[in-house]
């Protein structure tokens, strides 16, 4: 059993955090981070920063909350319940980004995972211009990973990757910026592979998997950030709760579900069916 200070209540589970938007077809954002921390066995609790109105189709709609409501929610979940483990998903704006920013340094928390949501799949933007300056001079000094896929990377750094050590200057410079550990994912790679780069400040871990051709892809971002997190308030070290995620997020993509007409969402409960397939006696 976990014991917590600050009047906070023991606790028999890890506990993860989730900052980031709602996506009303549930598939990214919120409801997908949920979705994997359940499935990893992970208690899951949230700090809304925005509402989307979206669909496979696209994003219909973008609806910030206040920055006093976003830091009032991680207020009241830091206070009673704790958290072993955080990400970071659709922050929006360069206030909330701010705030998220502070609060965490205030309450202390480690584990920081940043996944930097700037364009959804069907190609809105997510994140004003003015708020890629506040995430690189604000939060990712109090960021333990961050999480981008290329075109992130390109955006947080001003870096084109094209080559495998483009990639590596790219990780390098946003560890400059203050984060602990990056990771730049590599959907966004040409070939038969997806090769996530792991730079820990000093050297770097490649992890490979097979990528499929699909269109249910949407919240593969948010699930492997979640994912992450996940692993990381397990106790897992980076290197471990990265290969725990990579699986996660890759069983997720192959055993795909078709819903919706557009970008349809990943398979949240593969990583775990496949688990049991495999432990299962023949």
């Amino acid at each position: 059993m976990s014991v917590h200070g600050n009047g906070q209540a023991p606790r028999s589970v890890p506990a993860a955090l989730t900052i980031a938007g709602s996506d009303s077809g549930g598939g990214a954002g919120i409801q997908a981070d949920l979705k994997t921390f359940q499935e990893l066995g992970v208690f899951g609790m949230s700090a809304v920063t925005a509402i989307t109105a979206q669909n496979t189709l696209g994003v219909q709609g973008v609806f910030p909350l206040s920055v006093e409501a976003v830091v009032q929610q991680m207020h009241s979940v830091g206070s009673d319940i704790g958290v072993d483990a955080l990400k970071t998903g659709m922050l929006f704006n360069s206030e909330i980004i701010t705030a998220v920013a502070a609060t965490i340094a205030e309450l202390g928390w480690k584990s920081v995972v940043v996944d930097p949501v700037m364009i959804a799949k069907g190609g809105a933007s997510l994140l004003q211009e003015e708020a890629i300056r506040a995430m690189t001079d604000k939060l990712l000094p109090v960021t333990t990973v961050i999480t981008p896929n290329i075109p992130e990377a390109e955006k947080l750094t001003g870096i084109v990757i094209v080559t495998a050590d483009d990639k590596r200057e790219a990780a390098r410079r946003l560890a400059g910026y203050g984060a602990g550990y990056v990771i730049i994912k590599g959907g966004h790679d040409t070939g038969e592979e997806a090769i996530d780069l792991l730079y820990d400040g000093s050297g770097f871990t490649e992890l490979a998997g097979k990528r499929v051709a699909t269109a249910r892809t949407h919240g593969t971002g948010c699930t492997f950030s979640a994912a992450l997190a996940a692993g990381l308030a397990q106790g897992l070290d980076m290197e471990a709760a990265m290969r725990q995620a990579k699986a996660f997020i890759q069983a997720a993509i192959e055993d795909g579900i078709q819903i919706g007409g557009g970008h349809g969402p990943t398979n949240h409960w593969a990583y775990q069916r496949s688990k049991r397939a495999r432990q299962a006696p023949l």
